[in-house]
């Protein structure tokens, strides 16, 4: 079993990664851990998350309540326990403002795009989650209702969200969705991506199956009606012209 305090480093170095791989400016992101059933792990509010120390990261229980620690926890605790509190089999969470990715939440576009690979095995489609004041019940009113089928949510106008098995189970998840914001909106910029076929993703489905990994994806599960509307609507899902890409890059 994995100690508290080694989790705590690996907080850290998470933390490290997203504030030098230029995910986060500033005191920007926050990641937790779930340690059991009742106690998280969570990164301070107001610290940067290329500098943070053992010393600042809390331990809180489901409710928000400080069990341990001496630093403020992040302000977007409410979204991170939510998520806790809805899926069982998630150990850590990540939010982060990824530069390509967060282009796509600003400009109001989900990532729907079978267009790589590594994207539809890891994700699938990603989410653009309704918009949502920081700090408030907004945000986790926001993203329930797409918890059960995703592991990767972009949160409009705010950033992405990503959850995993641990801590680097959500990062990686967290770089996967960047490259695909990322080779998305280039590939658009070429005249369009073309799409992987719906028998070679199901292909791909069969790849995840066999490689047994586990978490939400909107192939493996049925969506709750929220889910549902915003899989078959444009939003998110339309082109976008060149000019409104270079606006964006």
């Amino acid at each position: 079993m994995v100690s508290e305090f080694q989790l705590k480093r690996d907080i850290i170095e998470v933390g490290r990664r997203i504030y030098n791989r230029g995910y986060v400016a500033a005191n920007d992101g926050n990641i937790s851990i779930r340690i059991d059933e009742n106690r998280v792990l969570c990164t301070p509010t107001g610290v940067s998350k290329g500098f943070m120390t053992p010393d600042m990261i809390s331990t809180v229980d489901l409710d928000g309540n400080v069990i341990s620690g001496t630093w403020k926890p992040s302000s977007e605790l409410k979204m991170h326990l939510a998520v806790y509190k809805a899926r069982e089999d998630v150990r850590s969470v990540v939010h982060a403002h990824p530069p390509y990715a967060t282009a796509f939440a600003v400009a109001g576009y989900a990532l729907k795009e079978a267009i790589m690979p590594e994207v539809i095995i890891s994700l699938g489609w990603v989410p653009l989650t309704k918009y949502g004041t920081p700090s408030t019940e907004e945000i986790p009113e926001a993203i329930l209702p797409y918890l059960p089928c995703h592991d990767a949510f972009l949160l409009e106008n705010h950033g992405a969200l990503t959850v995993g098995t641990d801590v680097y189970n959500a990062l990686f998840k967290m770089e996967t969705l960047e490259m695909g914001a990322q080779i998305s909106l280039f590939s658009r910029l070429l005249g369009g991506a073309q799409e992987i076929s719906p028998e070679n993703v199901e292909r791909l489905m069969e790849v995840r199956r066999n490689l047994g990994i586990v978490g939400g994806h909107p192939a493996m599960c049925e969506l709750p009606e929220e889910g549902q509307r915003q899989a078959a609507s444009p939003q998110g899902g339309g082109s976008i012209d060149e000019a409104r890409l270079k606006a964006v890059i």
